[in-house]
């Protein structure tokens, strides 16, 4: 049976460029690829035909040779799917055509797999979260093994090349139309196999133990920020890069501030004389005491704001501010003269002018029992 015209079976024209052969290619192999279609002869039958004609197109020099005599020029290197020529192989046109949506296709070797990374959670006060800190850690960890220095392979010894992958890391399984690639199950993806092991580190090339870091915590961290120490995380076994350490910060609630990003609040109880009358009252930042003007006639729940008294962002910017909220405190256990005197005060400031909200509260109750 005569075979069909190469770019005929793609549908492409014969001056089409290398890019949109293989779009052309991807969208046909998809439609007729034996795992969209099980036990559909026809289909695996134009499959073969479209990757016996890719696997040629593609070719710079078999092309070349195609267009000028036609099929009789590659039959016996590009014929393989249909015609039993042998050349063609499957697996390495779906891992070029089809690689970058499965991840498949050629890798070379994989190289020893990098150490682990660390995570190490620390606990700062608001005080060193602001104003930075440098602290000291101890921290397990894997180490390079010092005897086989991480090769993993006794000493006067050396690890030889897998012979199952080839010193690739991977192997390449094909069964009918399908290629599969998986880490090699003999040396585990390193490429190398080890015939006589260390004896300290019984061939993993790392050993645990205990070492110390010195952590420089920046100004203006807040809880859920990160410190990553490169290079400080654990050593890989055969030689791979070292993994790194995170510094998970965590800031303890504060007994007087609460934090909001780069500002902070606080609460400042006064006696009802101090807000009826005003005054000058002294209120902590974390830069020490300042003075707070408190006019009269402060009602509780007034907020005042101490402009650059709050936090430095770690991530720059201005520096945040204070907000001092006043809480009128109700005296207690008080003495038989001081309830006389308020007694006395109490009856002395009824009314509109000396209790404004109160006598608009009182009114609108009235009013609203008054439409029922």
């Amino acid at each position: 049976m005569a075979k069909r015209d190469y770019y005929e079976v793609l549908g492409v024209s014969k001056d089409i460029d290398t890019k949109e052969l293989k779009k052309a290619y991807r969208k046909k192999a998809m439609k007729y690829h034996p795992d969209r279609n099980p036990g559909d002869a026809t289909a695996e039958e134009k499959f073969k035909e479209l990757s016996e004609a890719y696997e040629v197109l593609s070719d710079a020099d078999k092309r070349a040779a195609y267009d000028r005599y036609g099929h009789e020029a590659v039959d016996g290197s590009g014929g393989g799917f249909g015609g039993g020529h042998g050349g063609a192989d499957f697996g390495d046109i779906f891992g070029d055509v089809f690689g970058d949506m499965f991840g498949g296709g050629r890798r070379g070797p994989s190289g020893p797999a990098p150490g682990a990374d660390l995570r190490y959670s620390m606990e700062l006060t608001l005080e060193e979260a602001v104003r930075g800190v440098e602290k000291k850690i101890r921290i397990p960890t894997m180490v390079a093994c010092s005897p086989c220095n991480g090769s993993g392979a006794k000493a006067g010894s050396k690890p030889s090349t897998c012979g199952t992958c080839n010193g690739h890391g991977q192997v390449r399984m094909q069964q009918g139309f399908f290629a599969v690639q998986q880490t090699c199950p003999r040396c585990q993806g390193r490429g190398q196999v080890i015939e006589d092991p260390c004896t300290s580190c019984r061939g993993r090339g790392v050993t645990e133990e205990s070492k110390t870091l010195s952590v420089k915590i920046p100004p203006g961290v807040d809880t859920g920020d990160r410190i990553r120490l490169s290079g400080e995380g654990e050593a890989a076994p055969n030689g791979g890069r070292t993994g790194d350490l995170y510094v998970q910060v965590s800031v303890k609630q504060h007994a007087i501030f609460e934090r909001d990003g780069k500002h902070l609040y606080c609460e400042v109880p006064i006696n009802f004389a101090d807000a009826a009358l005003g005054g000058d009252l002294e209120v902590p930042t974390l830069g020490g005491r300042v003075k707070l003007s408190i006019p009269e006639g402060t009602q509780t729940g007034k907020m005042f704001r101490l402009r650059g008294k709050g936090i430095k962002p770690v991530r720059g910017g201005s520096i945040g501010d204070l907000l001092c909220k006043v809480v009128v405190e109700t005296p207690v256990g008080l003495s038989k003269t001081q309830k006389e005197l308020l007694s006395q005060f109490r009856e002395s400031t009824t009314g509109k002018k000396h209790q404004p909200k109160s006598s608009s509260w009182f009114d609108s109750v009235k009013s609203f029992f008054d439409d029922i």
